[in-house]
């Protein structure tokens, strides 16, 4: 074909393992095409505040967005969770991979239910604290920061007595075997895109996205649409404990979502269903019925806490 194309990602290892797998496909769908990788470090990668106090949503991404702006990479991989649901002006999310494991996992000695009280379980998501909390309040959630296998090191080394990260982290990565305990999607609901990897591209250039849309999962980004959908019409800071996780069955797209407080003393959940092809109006109307139901006056509260 004689084309080369750049992708940008993290340099972390379980980001060049995603990357990685997007450029196999990438060649695969277009023989002889050359795809070079290009590591870039993120604010992200070099912030080792505990990620609550982190305002800026964009951390993982910002620099990867601007070498996109820039003509530096053709396309950015990032983890689908990561990626703010407004996109810079000439941005776009060009495909999304087929979702591995969405579920919140436990690396631990013990089942969540067998471990003591008191026990200390690391974790940097507000959503996960607070459905730790409402499910085992008698735990202590401990910010931590750090890659994957930091993190387990920690666990390893008796710092914590168990970590939560994502599944389709340690999947990507080899480590089922690590994972003590697939923690229960009706008290741990994921954050919005969790387990799928996202493309993102310059709307400008339609030659990249001919080259790079076949490798789009269709039930998967109807997913992420609604769920994406649901988190812009909710206006949640990244502050506010939000999460969603769509499912496709057939034609019919169902969508969960969940908002709380930061002290997760009040939580909000609903759910709603249509056709697939209307992803985001599922999404737009599911954010509705939970504004009716609070959610609007707990993201009110949750904005003002940022701005103290």
């Amino acid at each position: 074909m004689g084309r080369r194309i750049v992708v940008g990602s993290r340099g972390s290892r379980l980001a060049l393992i995603q990357t990685g797998t997007v450029v196999a496909r990438i060649r695969e769908i277009n023989p002889g095409l050359e795809v070079s990788i290009s590591k870039i470090s993120t604010t992200g990668d070099r912030d080792h505040r505990s990620l609550p106090g982190v305002m800026d949503t964009a951390i993982f991404v910002k620099e990867l967005e601007e070498a996109l702006l820039g003509g530096r990479i053709d396309i950015a991989v990032h983890s689908l969770k990561d990626l703010p649901t407004e996109l810079p002006p000439g941005l776009g999310l060009i495909a999304v991979t087929e979702r591995l494991d969405s579920r919140d996992a436990l690396v631990a000695n013990s089942g969540l239910n067998e471990l003591a009280a008191g026990a200390r379980i690391g974790t940097s998501s507000l959503r996960r604290k607070v459905q730790l909390m409402s499910y085992r309040p008698d735990l202590q959630a401990k910010p931590i920061r750090g890659n994957v296998d930091t993190r387990l090191r920690k666990v390893q080394s008796g710092e914590f007595d168990g970590v939560i990260v994502a599944a389709a982290a340690l999947l990507r990565l080899g480590w089922a075997e690590k994972i003590t305990e697939y923690l229960p999607l009706s008290a741990f609901l994921p954050a919005v895109g969790q387990g799928a990897l996202a493309i993102e591209g310059r709307l400008s250039d339609a030659d990249i996205a001919r080259l790079v849309s076949p490798v789009n999962h269709l039930p998967t980004w109807q997913c992420v649409t609604a769920e994406r959908a649901l988190l812009r019409a909710l206006k949640g800071g990244c502050r506010t404990p939000v999460a969603a996780l769509a499912t496709v069955n057939g034609d019919t797209l169902r969508l969960d979502g969940m908002v709380a407080s930061i002290s997760g003393r009040r939580v909000r959940q609903a759910s709603e269903e249509g056709g697939a092809e209307s992803a985001e109006e599922i999404g737009i109307k599911l954010a509705a019925k939970m504004q009716e139901l609070g959610a609007a006056e707990i993201i009110a509260e949750a904005r003002h806490g940022e701005k103290r």
